[in-house]
C-alpha cells in the first residue's frame, strides 16, 4: 500500500503531465488547424493521404525544428505521417549526434585550400 508522501508525488505529477499536455494541445491546435486548411492531406514524404479518423496521423512538422516558429502562411510546415515525422527527427538527431550536415542546413566545407588550382597553366607552359 502506497504511503501518503507517495500519493502525493504521484497526484503531483499526475497533475503536472495533465498540465504539459493541455498545453501541447493548445499550442498545437492553433497552427495545426491552420495547417490542415493550408495544405492538402497527404504526408509530404510518402504521399498517404489521410481523411475521417485517419486524420490524426497526419502531424505537423517543422521545418527548422522551431516549435515556436508559426508564420501564418506555414512556410515553416509540411504535413507529414506519425512515421514519416519520427524518422524526419530520428534523421536530425542523428545526424546531431555525428557532427553531419542536418537536412536541409548547409556546411562550410572542411577545407577551402586547392592544392592543384592552376596546374593545368603551368603544365601548358612546360609544353
Amino acid at each position: 500500500m502506497p504511503s501518503k508522501k507517495e500519493e502525493m508525488h504521484a497526484e503531483r505529477r499526475n497533475q503536472f503531465i495533465a498540465e504539459a499536455r493541455r498545453e501541447q494541445a493548445a499550442r498545437e491546435k492553433t497552427y495545426r488547424e491552420r495547417a490542415l486548411k493550408l495544405f492538402p492531406w497527404v504526408c509530404a514524404r510518402c504521399g498517404r493521404e489521410f481523411s475521417g479518423k485517419k486524420l490524426r496521423q497526419l502531424t505537423v512538422h517543422h521545418k527548422d525544428h522551431n516549435h515556436d516558429n508559426n508564420p501564418p502562411d506555414g512556410s515553416n510546415w509540411e504535413l507529414l505521417c506519425i512515421y514519416c515525422h519520427d524518422n524526419e527527427h530520428a534523421r536530425y538527431l542523428a545526424a546531431e549526434w555525428y557532427d553531419e550536415e542536418k537536412p536541409g542546413e548547409e556546411k562550410e566545407p572542411l577545407s577551402t585550400h586547392q592544392p592543384f588550382a592552376g596546374l593545368d597553366a603551368l603544365l601548358k607552359d612546360k609544353k
